[in-house]
């Protein structure tokens, strides 16, 4: 199978299609927009794609189409949950993420995705964007069903990974275009936080070249130190930072210019090997058309935990599989007469079972004693369902009881004490209507604001809360 891969980088659409041979990947062609208002459709039948009517798979053969999304409508966030189900985590990931987004939830897509787990929290990344533009971008490009949308910054990290010489330890990576700068934090191998500066290659390279003077060098510096702060590094100079470069003394100024200013900064080159072409790709094509390699190494890569902020607003094209042996016509005749014979072997059984045959049965013999171990069991079964609590429940009331701006530090159940939950409130008034809020559920009960403390760095209010669930925190009732 073939990926056709289609990105927009400045005023440029650029494509590539790889095919993937064992550990090695060989670009078949590429190819780039000369005119810069070219529009997707147009592109894409450039590319071999087919347009036809909508809700039906265009590609041709094994061949499969992915889009890359620039990812500078998208915001980035990093938060920590801690260590519990999935549905919990999901519970708990966009009860803060409401509290984060700029705009309520209702105008915002969001994706998110955990990573590692330390002294029981677990890192979770969360990409969001306003719906409008995303609900655009799917109708640029929904003419030719596009099997995949992805973030471009995925792309970044993943072509920086394999042809860039990158590796698994936490690097930033920067991607110049030429008016606007990706900046991307790479944990073990993925990304993990992301930033769009408004400052390319156009506005950092001068007809006279870029000194370490400059005013624009010295504002980019400066951004850099900043998103290194949002990325969570007091210390930038102790984070590597990778620059992708195709090895011309412009960028390598630009790289310059950020290590002078204390930062430990480096050139990515790129590397060819693992890399096959028959169209005579070199390093300066690696470069070119990174960001579309990128992504084709992502879908490749099948990655059920990629972030997919389109999930909800898009909907691919289902891809037809070939089909097996089993779906000869001699072998349906085989199946169908075997599912006859499971049939009737199943019809018998569920007969034997059915309450009518087991009371026939059992009137037939002496089995009172039976009859009672079934009630006994019974009963048994609803009182143990009974005794367990519901902790999605829990945690989904809690988060219905949420104010925007209410965020959750952590959730505490144990049976035979109070729920005990911490956060952060904007204001004390805030805080008041969270507290009824949860009051207003009739499993919560006595919910009493234990300690509430303003931090006069953040501004914000720390507090605790304890309440009653049901009969579960209570001594003697569980």
């Amino acid at each position: 199978m073939s990926v056709v891969v289609l990105a927009k980088e400045g005023n440029k659409l650029k494509a590539v299609e790889l095919v993937k041979q064992g550990e090695t990947f060989e670009v078949l062609w590429t190819k780039r927009s000369e005119d810069s208002s070219a529009d997707w459709e147009t592109f894409a039948v450039e590319c071999g794609l087919s347009i036809g009517p909508l809700g039906r798979a265009q590609d041709v053969g094994d061949k499969m189409s992915v889009v890359g999304f620039d990812s500078a409508g998208v915001g980035f966030y990093r938060i920590g949950v801690p260590s519990a189900r999935e549905e919990e985590i999901s519970a708990m990931v966009r009860l803060q993420a409401e509290a984060l987004l700029p705009l309520s939830a209702k105008q915002m897509e969001l994706a998110w995705r955990t990573g590692r787990v330390q002294d029981g929290q677990i890192a979770v990344t969360i990409a969001a964007a306003r719906r409008e533009p995303l609900q655009r971008f799917v109708s640029n490009v929904e003419a030719f069903k596009p099997a995949k949308i992805l973030l471009s910054c995925e792309g970044v990290v993943k072509v920086w990974r394999t042809f860039f010489g990158g590796n698994n330890k936490t690097s930033v990576v920067v991607n110049l275009s030429s008016r606007s700068t990706q900046i991307c934090l790479a944990e073990e191998g993925r990304l993990s936080n992301a930033v769009a500066l408004d400052m390319g290659m156009e506005d950092l390279i001068t007809p006279e070249g870029l000194t370490e003077q400059t005013q624009a060098s010295e504002r980019f510096a400066q951004d850099m130190k900043s998103v290194l702060g949002l990325f969570g590094y007091a210390e930038p100079a102790e984070l590597p930072i990778f620059v992708l470069s195709d090895g011309s003394s412009a960028i390598e100024a630009i790289v310059s210019s950020i290590r002078s200013a204390g930062l430990n900064t480096a050139a990515a080159l790129p590397d060819a090997k693992g890399l096959k072409t028959k169209t005579g790709l070199d390093v300066d094509d690696i470069y070119e058309y990174r960001v579309p390699l990128g992504l084709g190494l992502c879908a490749f890569d099948g990655d059920l935990n990629e972030l997919n902020i389109f999930k909800r607003i898009y909907k691919p094209p289902r891809v037809e599989e070939k089909k097996h042996w089993l779906y000869s016509p001699k072998a349906a005749g085989v199946i169908a007469a075997a599912m006859l014979v499971l049939l009737i072997l199943v019809s018998y059984v569920v007969d034997v079972t059915s309450p009518k045959s087991l009371e026939k049965r059992l009137l037939r013999t002496d089995s009172s004693a039976d009859i009672g171990l079934l009630e006994e069991r019974q009963k048994l079964m609803k009182i143990v369902a009974q005794q367990r609590p519901d902790l999605l429940e829990l945690l989904n009331q809690v988060s219905a009881g949420g104010e925007e701006g209410i965020m959750l530090d952590s959730l505490h159940f144990k049976k035979g004490q109070t729920v005990n939950i911490t956060g952060q409130a904007q204001s004390s008034d805030q805080l008041y209507k969270f507290q009824e809020n949860l009051l207003s559920h009739k499993d919560i009960k006595e919910v009493r604001i234990q300690n509430a403390s303003k931090d006069n760095k953040e501004g914000k209010i720390k507090f605790t809360i304890t309440f009653h669930y049901k009969n579960f925190t209570r001594k003697g009732l569980t």
